[in-house]
């Protein structure tokens, strides 16, 4: 009696055809984890921050933390600071107004959300509510801005 060989290269093609589909399926990620998402806001945002347009500028600091708050700090030369933050949950829109080069990123709340604090100013600190807060940015082109929007909403509606 004749064994054919034919059915065990079969069987051999056909298991591995499944192992390669389920290591491709299953070695992609459908989507991003939520602290995949707050790195790369942060990235983004870090990487984009222009902080040339206010020329006594010292040092910023800008953070989206894991409790979705957007917090930026300024230290100016002369000693004076400003620390604006506000929640996610509050964010209603995010906007570009520039070109690829240079623009703004405009932080829109639904409401007198974000906070605007100042300190050691010679004019006197003021804490205050803003509606809108614009962060002068460089290199955001169509594609990174949307991605950063696409990260804001996603972490907006973890916090909701």
């Amino acid at each position: 009696m004749k064994i054919s060989i034919l059915p065990s290269i079969g069987k051999t093609a056909l298991i591995t055809s499944l192992l390669a589909l389920s290591v491709l399926n299953y070695g992609f990620k459908a989507e991003m984890s939520e602290q995949e998402w707050l790195n790369w806001s942060n990235k983004c945002l870090n990487g984009s921050f222009n902080p040339t347009p206010d020329i006594n500028l010292k040092k910023w600091e800008i953070t989206l933390t894991s409790d979705y708050f957007l917090r930026l700090r300024k230290t100016y030369q002369q000693g004076k600071k400003e620390y604006f933050s506000f929640n996610l949950h509050r964010l209603t829109n995010v906007d570009y107004l520039g070109s690829d080069t240079a623009g703004t990123v405009k932080f829109n709340t639904q409401a007198d959300d974000i906070i605007v604090q100042t300190y050691e100013d010679p004019e006197g600190n003021i804490d205050s509510m803003a509606t809108t807060l614009g962060l002068p940015v460089h290199n955001m082109n169509l594609a990174r801005f949307d991605s950063l929007k696409s990260a804001l909403n996603y972490l907006r509606m973890k916090s909701l």
